[in-house]
């Protein structure tokens, strides 16, 4: 990379901080912006950025940022509101999100002739995690009932991870029969088993030492914050040098640490979250430059349907059979079904697919899942304000009325969307207050 390389991504980074207030009056969210970048900056006469980032470098950047968020959105979700609504979770996760990668898998099957099973299911996996920051507008808004804004939160941190050991199988049957035996069902579960007990064990033991170290004034408070950095990223390589599932090791090591370190350790998670959040504008800036182009060149009136068919009916039939019986409304089913945006972890499994199973085998899972990601960015990026302004008040009764006494809103996503009101005129935000 040149210097002036990195000229134009820190001038790119600086104008989206300067502007970003007015252009989220318009619904222009920074993955829109970045991800228009990307392809603009390195394809046609625009394009003055000299490097195309390497499939394996996006990655990597991909898995961090998925690191960073997870750990730093579940870490501000306490077990109380778990325990509040474990059956809505459990619903979802072990409902709607099965239902959601066989339909997946089956429309792929139907709409791509050629395509194998294990292709197939590479896609229906890949996009059946959920990105709630891309649909960040709603998520902070607080017009929405508090306890579906969670419901929607909690569910895009754990379903990253419970996808996850689909993705692998489906890569592995792509490559050889015999791999995908060796990486069945039991071995998946024990991947999920192990990133679970490593995040419980790094997040819980690390929440208690840095609540002890800050109450005993060993911690300096320039340093603590990246100290948290640190765990999450500890939760993540350990789990995976343990043959577990790092993503579900960072999210719940994050609900580890923000039940041992309490207020103390709370204080400290802006920072991880604001370091995640920066990075993902490389990430989608990146992801523009090397992903889109491929996706062009390959897509088809089937792509271009299979897109459109994933971010509606093959996401909302599931939520909507998941959640039948719950009593939260029609209008809030849709809702909770409609904001199921594909962002990071969708990356993540097309660039893992990019890089294990190369050109041109995995040019069409690839396509799919990456204009699927391109029309999620925009359509629930651009509806997130406007639908929760206009039916988010309409769905406090039908949610089932008020947050059970004592339970938190949901925290704002920092450097991603602020929260409607938290800004004065003049761009100050004066809801800061990191110490």
């Amino acid at each position: 990379m040149s210097e002036s390389d990195l000229a134009i991504m820190a001038a790119l980074v600086f104008a989206w901080g300067t502007l970003s207030s007015r252009l989220e009056r318009f619904d222009v969210t920074a993955p829109i912006i970045f991800v228009l970048a990307g392809v603009l900056l390195t394809h046609g006469p625009l394009a003055v950025l000299s490097v195309t980032p390497a499939p394996e470098l996006v990655k990597g950047l991909a898995e961090a940022t998925l690191v960073l968020v997870l750990f730093s959105d579940a870490s501000r979700v306490g077990l109380r509101e778990l325990r509040a609504d474990a059956g809505l979770y459990g619903r979802l996760l072990g409902i709607g999100l099965p239902l959601t990668i066989g339909l997946g898998t089956l429309l792929a099957l139907a709409l791509f002739g050629g395509m194998s099973i294990w292709l197939a299911l590479l896609v229906g996996a890949a996009l059946a995690p959920t990105d709630a920051a891309l649909g960040a507008g709603m998520i902070v808004n607080p017009a929405v009932p508090a306890r579906i804004r969670r419901l929607i939160n909690v569910e895009s941190g754990l379903n990253d991870g419970i996808a996850t050991p689909f993705v692998l199988v489906a890569l592995a049957g792509a490559q050889t029969a015999e791999h995908a035996h060796a990486t069945g069902p039991g071995k998946a579960v024990a991947e999920l088993v192990v990133g679970l007990a490593i995040g419980v064990a790094v997040g819980g033991v690390g929440g208690w030492l840095v609540s002890v170290a800050r109450r005993r004034g060993w911690a300096a408070d320039s340093f603590a914050g990246p100290a948290v950095l640190g765990l999450a990223v500890c939760a993540y390589a350990s789990a995976l040098a343990l043959h577990g599932n790092g993503f579900i090791a960072a999210f719940t090591g994050g609900l580890a640490y923000g039940a041992m370190g309490g207020q103390r350790g709370a204080r400290l998670v802006p920072f991880v979250e604001e370091t995640g959040a920066l990075v993902s504008l490389l990430v989608w800036l990146a992801f523009g430059a090397v992903a889109v182009a491929v996706a062009v060149q390959n897509l088809t009136w089937q792509v271009a349907l299979y897109a459109v068919l994933s971010l509606t009916v093959i996401r909302m039939a599931p939520v909507a059979i998941a959640l039948a019986g719950a009593r939260l409304g029609r209008a809030t089913v849709v809702l909770v079904g409609w904001f199921g945006p594909r962002g990071l972890a969708s990356v993540v499994f097309a660039l893992l697919a990019l890089e294990d199973l190369g050109l041109p085998a995995a040019s069409q899972a690839v396509a799919v899942i990456t204009v699927t990601v391109l029309l999620s960015v925009v359509a629930h990026g651009a509806t997130a304000d406007p639908l929760a302004r206009r039916y988010g008040p309409r769905l406090a009764q039908a949610a089932g009325g008020a947050d059970p006494a004592g339970l938190p809103d949901v925290p704002e996503r920092r450097l991603i969307r602020r929260a409607p009101g938290a800004a004065s005129e003049t761009g100050a935000d004066p809801a800061r207050h990191d110490s």
